[in-house]
């Protein structure tokens, strides 16, 4: 409403001129039943919210409360000192001459009991609520936000949704921030309370001894039951405030209103209250108590009674063998949302310990979100695969600083971390060892060592590779992910990369598939390629062979085989040495013919099947032969004749997986191929 926060505005500011500025006595009895009203209304308000965020300005509010009742204290002790038999206010006289009796002495202990009742138990009480909520809101506030991120990786949420979510965190977190410290104002108040009683008291009697000529008995009895009557006005509404600090930050679980929860709760099991009843009653009438503690039992039983019959009666158990009663409650997995959340839909998952959290908290100066997107974007590059956005949340039923990766639910790769210290390295040319805690380096099973970070210069001296633990779990999920390509490429992925290359070339999609090929056979193809490693990100290359040789077979081998051949430049750029030549191990020529031969249809697919003895020696030929290109520095490569290269290559990532194998048909002709080595039988 329009105004609104002028008024707002203007009445603190008059709060602020009431402690100032003297006012009447009607106008103090108008305030002061007002201050009653509020804390009415802010009690029963709490007592109907189902979060604690539906009066987010709560802290505030109670701010401005104490304010407003620690001004009505100065006013009402302003007049009291001044007037004295003369005082008017209505109000304060009520609460001293009704409530207790005008015994002034009565009303002071009462009053020290609402005191005592309000700061020892609800304040205390509040203030520690409200202290463990915020620290417990503020530990969860990095896994939320880094949910939330996660969510808007994996395209489950909007950034609209996800901006919104990350509010309501940094809301949650800020209010309770806020009660910790507002809650301190009521503690403040109930302490303020009993001194500003104390003052009043003996100025009111050096006034009316001294100014006023009256007796010590008669100063007391005008000046203290004034005083008591005044603090018994302040300190009902602000008990009835503190009450309402306790109750709303006391709710953190609940689903309906205070009464419906309450009601529901304590009367769901009908055993408790009839057992009540009948002690109850039973003590009424065996014991000297009063009659009514009978009446409350008979109540009691009565209310057990009545639920009993208004309560849906419970369905007998079935007999054994029988077929169970269908449940009454509404069936679940019925509708498409319940079971989309069933189904597993995230290509790629990324679970993280607790104690990563802030790697990826950017919050904490964590960056490891935003690595992963880029890890995203480099494999797309590197091998023309989009991969659906990566999934990452927190698991506590890892290590703490251990991470899990997931390729279409199961598990690839798991490592542990260790964050405050670094990882060095052994590329394979340091000789001595680094003092730290030794491992295997995760992405290519390398020798390492956990080391401090005072130790880095040294270890890079000795020949190590030192990299932080964000930088280890980013190559890890890199190589993990280009070794598992093909296994990234599902149907979403793949629809990807063809409206991307409808966008260019709507007649080369529209003239090989579905007409030449099926979707689902281009898939297929583009996963064979990038089984071996070889990029994709030549579409339109890929899609033209594939329309030339299509028409002549629709074998998915010999159309893989013609498209490596049409890419073959792009396929041996990184297979070259630093020489700029090709260094391979090939097949003798015997050998090739006797794999030729062993070639034999298994589950519908041509594989090479051999006598394990031979296929050993075969393998341990061609690992020795690899072992002495490496160490010639060169990069290891098996050639063969186009013929068996499938199928070689097949057998070939069994035994060594990071070993690429091509065919003769694929090398440049203007590339230099040097056989280092031939395997023999």
């Amino acid at each position: 409403m329009k105004g609104l926060d002028v008024f707002v505005a203007v009445a603190v500011v008059a709060i602020v001129l009431l402690m100032i500025i003297p006012i009447p006595d009607f106008a103090l009895d108008f305030f002061q039943l007002l201050n009653i009203a509020l804390s009415m209304i802010v009690l029963l308000s709490s007592m109907y919210v189902r979060h604690a965020l539906d009066m987010s300005s709560f802290p505030t509010l109670l701010l401005i409360i104490t304010l407003f009742r620690l001004a009505l204290n100065v006013a009402s002790t302003r007049l009291i000192l001044l007037e004295g038999e003369k005082f008017g206010g209505r109000v304060i006289r009520t609460f001293g001459e009704f409530v207790v009796k005008g015994d002034y002495i009565v009303g002071l202990v009462i009053f020290l009991i609402l005191v005592i009742i309000q700061f020892i138990v609800i304040t205390r009480g509040a203030e520690r609520i409200a202290e463990v909520a915020a620290r417990f809101t503020l530990d969860a506030m990095p896994g939320k936000q880094m949910s939330v991120d996660a969510d808007l990786n994996a395209g489950l949420i909007t950034e609209e949704e996800a901006r919104k979510r990350r509010e309501l965190i940094r809301r949650e977190a800020d209010f309770y921030g806020a009660m910790d410290g507002a809650s301190k104002f009521v503690r403040g108040d109930a302490i303020a309370s009993i001194i500003i009683v104390l003052v009043n008291i003996i100025g009111g009697i050096l006034i009316g001894v001294l100014k006023h000529n009256l007796s010590f008995a008669q100063a007391a009895q005008v000046y203290a039951l004034l005083t008591v009557g005044d603090g018994l006005v302040t300190q009902i509404p602000a008990l009835l405030v503190s009450t309402a600090t306790g109750i709303l930050v006391s709710r953190a679980a609940a689903k309906e209103n205070l009464g419906q929860d309450l009601v529901k709760e304590l009367s769901s099991e009908r055993k408790v209250i009839t057992i009540t009843g009948f002690i109850l009653l039973f003590l009424g009438l065996a014991t000297p108590l009063p009659i009514t503690a009978s009446i409350i039992g008979a109540a009691f039983l009565a209310l057990a009674f009545y639920s009993s019959r208004v309560a849906p009666k419970q369905v007998a158990p079935a007999p054994a063998g029988a077929p169970a009663a269908p449940a009454p409650s509404k069936p679940i997995l019925t509708t498409p949302q319940e079971i989309a959340e069933v189904i597993q839909s995230d290509t790629v998952e990324v679970e993280i310990g607790y104690g990563l959290i802030p790697l990826a908290d950017p919050s904490q100066g964590g960056d490891l979100l935003e690595r992963i997107a880029m890890v995203r974007k480099q494999i797309a590059y590197d091998l023309g695969l989009v991969v659906s956005p990566i999934r990452v949340r927190d698991s506590v039923l890892l290590k703490p600083n251990e991470y899990l990766i997931r390729i279409r639910g199961a598990e690839v790769a798991r490592y542990e971390l260790i964050p405050n210290r670094l990882l060095a390295i052994n590329p394979g040319t340091a000789t001595e060892k680094v003092t730290g805690i030794a491992v295997k380096e995760p992405a290519f099973g390398l020798q390492a060592f956990w080391i401090d970070s005072s130790r880095k210069e040294e270890a890079t001296r000795l020949g190590y590779t030192v990299v932080d633990p964000p930088t280890v779990f980013i190559t890890h999920l890199t190589e993990t992910l280009k070794r598992n390509a093909a296994d990234l490429l599902g149907s979403r992925e793949f629809n990807m990369l063809l409206d991307g290359l409808r966008e260019k070339f709507p007649q080369l999609v529209n003239d090989l598939i579905p007409s030449i090929l099926k979707a689902t056979d281009v898939k297929k193809i583009l996963q064979r390629l990038l089984n071996e490693g070889v990029s994709i990100r030549n579409l339109p290359l890929i899609f033209e062979t594939l329309l030339e040789y299509a028409e002549k077979s629709t074998d998915l081998v010999y159309l893989t085989e013609q498209v490596r051949r049409a890419l073959k430049r792009q396929i041996v750029q990184s297979l070259t040495s630093e020489d700029g030549k090709l260094h391979a191990v090939a097949l003798d020529g015997e050998l090739e013919k006797r794999l030729v031969e062993s070639l034999q249809d298994v589950a519908g697919e041509k594989r090479i099947v051999l006598n394990p003895q031979i296929l050993r020696e075969i393998m341990e030929n061609l690992s020795k032969q690899l072992e002495t290109l490496m160490k010639k520095r060169f990069f290891p490569l098996v050639v063969c004749s186009g013929a068996i290269r499938p199928y070689l290559a097949q057998l070939v990532k069994r035994f060594l997986p990071n070993v690429p194998v091509i065919a003769y048909e694929e090398v440049p002709e203007d590339r230099v191929l040097q056989v280092e080595g031939v395997v023999r039988l």
